[in-house]
């Protein structure tokens, strides 16, 4: 079947905020999609032919923190992040968006990784970590959005956790503490789709969970 190659004048504006945008694609005459989104109208993914679309560069940066430390068992860094559309603390992973400045650099899914990281959780990416990536482009709920993200592993080696802290959250990001969860740990939020106080968690920290339990961030 023929893919629908959406037109720039088939896209309509609905909202026009600083942080979201909310399109209309009326692919056909009289049909509507709706397309939640942080690009501009020149940027949709929808617009983009097929070999744009493979040089895209995601929104944003997800990172999946596993921490090996000398004389204890591996163990991923999540923390409690307060996501406002759930009104709730949830299981989640260090992310955030590439700046504008990170796209001039050979690999900005790293140096955002790299921020991000310090930023969430004070800890520094150094001499003998690992960073690398997993995926250069995920979509969060295509369904819904255009957003996407690039999926970052990133496996530190801190001598003590003294540095560890939430202190560099910006903006709206607010954070209730940290959870250094073992493979048995996230074993038991995978089986129970929850974490232990019964709470659901997103879909990147389904991913970052099983990334760990994977094994695949020792190669």
């Amino acid at each position: 079947m023929d893919r629908i190659q959406i037109r720039r004048d088939q896209v309509v504006p609905l909202l026009d905020t600083k942080f979201v945008r909310v399109f209309d694609l009326q692919y056909r005459e009289g049909k509507h999609y709706y397309d939640a989104t942080r690009r501009k109208a020149e940027d949709l993914v929808a617009l983009k032919d097929t070999d744009s679309f493979r040089q895209m560069t995601p929104d944003a940066v997800t990172c999946f923190v596993i921490l090996e430390m000398k004389g204890e068992e591996p163990k991923m860094l999540l923390s409690r992040e307060y996501r406002y559309p759930t009104g709730q603390f949830l299981l989640s992973v260090p992310a955030g968006l590439i700046d504008p400045e990170d796209l001039g650099e050979t690999e900005p899914a790293l140096v955002a990784a790299r921020r991000e990281i310090a930023e969430e959780t004070g800890l520094h990416v150094g001499d003998g970590d690992r960073l690398s990536l997993i995926s250069p482009l995920v979509f969060s709920t295509p369904g819904m959005t255009d957003e996407s993200n690039a999926l970052v592993s990133a496996v530190l080696h801190p001598d003590n956790l003294s540095g560890l802290t939430q202190a560099g959250a910006v903006g709206s990001e607010l954070f209730d503490g940290f959870i250094l969860a073992t493979e048995a740990d996230a074993r038991r939020f995978l089986k129970d789709g929850r974490d232990e106080r019964g709470i659901f968690y997103s879909l990147q920290t389904w991913a970052g969970l099983m990334w760990f339990l994977s094994g695949m961030w020792k190669e």
